[in-house]
Order: structure tokens, then C-alpha cells, then sequence
């Protein structure tokens, strides 16, 4: 089971549509009734991730009735679904409004995420900023794309080593203690790591190369699965900080690093392993 390309069309259309009714029109317009915490006082939900999730699932399954879909928030009920995604013949991966964080505090760092996987196989992703009204988008064999909300599309292309130090994404507040105080006083031979709390963005600097890794302890299919396919058929490496290659199925006991070619994967490998893995 694949999808074609009107469906693809399709799906990005249904994640305009429902930006522009359920999010745009929540943004810096939260009521303190409008956010939630989860399982930590900064791991929000508000009512733009509800309602978005809502109505992009009842979308996916008018396009794809037969798919399954795994949003973020249904996960939160229900974490069951996440063993559909190597059993789906066909499953649509949501992050509704990704970087909530950034979204409750007013910050326009945020984006909508999709990907659809066959048996765990990404075949498809989507990056969307709804604030901007652009998108990177990616399929299997058929490479990465940054689309202007008129139509206009560039290639995106990775590749080689950056000239002088890395620069590259690490969320030091999603590690423990001894891990990131570990990694914020021993990062050698790195330009410059920071992190943007919003996975949809750093993918995107990442697949235009305006970043040279990322590396993650978190493997939320939701905010992986997209950004990984859009770096590897940007021309980047993909793989877990331990060796193993990555799957959408894989969604706990390990790092995720993206980079932007073999060289910059291993030499992430070198430098963090040590530091991660004692």
C-alpha cells in the first residue's frame, strides 16, 4: 500500500486548512483554560493541539480510510498505538502543533508535522509552518522540497563537512542530570549547539543546511519520523547514536542523530557515544 502523489497534494491541503481554522486562530490568544500539563509542569497541551489532531485525524481517515492514524495526543490515552506502526500496512503519524511549548508562550516557533509509513517505513513526510504558510516536504526516492505557499519549489540538498566547528541541535533539558551537565561542559571541537524546542523547525534548518546535526533521547514518532526522511533524501545520514538504523517502530532505547552526510554522523557518534553511553 503507497500513496500517490493527488494524495499527498491532499494531505498538505488538509494541514493548511485545519492550521488556518484550529491553531492561527488560537495563537497568543490562550486563556489560561486553554493549556494543559502533562506528564511535566514545561510538557504542555492547549486546546489549538486537541482540536487540530481532531480534525486532521477525521481528514486522513476521509483521504486514507483504511490507514492508521497515530497522533500524539490519541497516544497520550491510549500509548497501545504505538505498535501499529510496524503492523499498519499503512499508518499517518501527527504531531499537531509541534513546539507547544513555544506556541503557549506566544513564540512563532512552531509547525505541524506528518509522515506516513508503510509497516514502519517512512514513505512520506510533511513540515509545516503555519505562521509562515510553507513546507518542506519529502517522499521516498524522490527528494526534499521547501514550497512557497505560491507554488514556488527548491530542492533541498545536503552533503560534506562544515569548514570550521559543527553546528548542531541537542535538547540538553531532555537529558538527566549527569548526561547534561556532562555534554554542556565536554562538547569539543562544536560551533555552536542549541536547540530551538520545536523538532519541525530544526528539521527544516537541518534539510536547507543550515544546521549540520541533530541529535535527540526522545524518539517521538511524531516529531522524528518526517524530519529524518526529509534529511536522508536531502542527501544526509540518518542512524541511532549506537549504530543501529532507524525506524519509525523504534520509539524508545536509544539517541536519534541526523547529519548532514556519513562523515558528520560518525564523527557525532565519536564525540557523544563516549559521553551518552558510560
Amino acid at each position: 500500500m503507497s500513496i500517490d502523489a493527488k494524495t499527498e497534494d491532499a494531505l498538505i491541503a488538509l494541514v493548511r486548512d485545519v492550521s488556518k481554522a484550529e491553531i492561527l486562530p488560537l495563537f497568543r490568544r490562550l486563556g489560561e483554560s486553554d493549556i494543559a500539563a502533562k506528564t511535566a509542569p514545561d510538557n504542555l497541551v492547549t486546546q489549538a493541539d486537541l482540536r487540530a489532531e481532531a480534525a486532521i485525524t477525521e481528514g486522513v481517515r476521509a483521504l486514507l480510510p483504511d490507514a492508521t492514524v497515530i497522533g500524539e495526543e490519541a497516544v497520550e490515552t491510549d500509548p497501545a498505538l504505538l505498535q501499529e506502526i510496524d503492523a499498519a500496512p499503512l499508518s499517518v503519524i501527527v504531531d499537531p502543533v509541534d513546539g507547544t511549548w513555544n506556541f503557549a508562550q506566544g513564540l512563532a516557533t512552531f509547525g505541524v508535522i506528518l509522515a506516513v509509513a508503510e509497516r514502519g517505513e517512512a514513505i512520506f513526510g510533511l513540515l509545516y509552518d503555519p505562521v509562515l504558510d510553507d513546507w518542506v516536504v519529502t517522499r521516498k526516492g524522490g527528494g526534499t522540497w521547501h514550497v512557497r505557499a505560491d507554488g514556488q519549489r527548491e530542492r533541498l540538498t545536503l552533503g560534506g563537512m562544515p569548514r570550521e566547528g559543527a553546528t548542531g541541535f541537542v535538547p540538553l533539558f531532555n537529558f538527566e542530570e549527569r548526561v547534561r551537565l556532562a555534554l554542556a561542559s565536554d562538547i569539543p571541537g562544536m560551533r555552536r549547539i542549541w536547540s530551538v524546542r520545536c523538532s519541525c523547525h530544526e528539521y527544516r534548518l537541518m534539510a536547507g543546511g543550515r544546521a549540520d546535526f541533530c541529535l535527540s533521547n526522545a524518539l517521538k514518532p511524531w516529531d522524528h519520523v518526517a524530519g529524518a526522511l526529509a534529511v536522508a533524501e536531502a542527501g544526509g545520514a540518518v542512524g541511532l547514536l549506537d549504530g543501529r538504523e532507524y525506524r519509525a517502530s523504534i520509539t524508545s532505547g536509544g539517541h536519534l542523530v541526523t547529519a548532514r552526510s556519513d562523515e558528520m554522523l560518525d564523527r557525532v557518534r565519536l564525540v557523544f557515544r563516549p559521553i551518552i553511553e558510560t
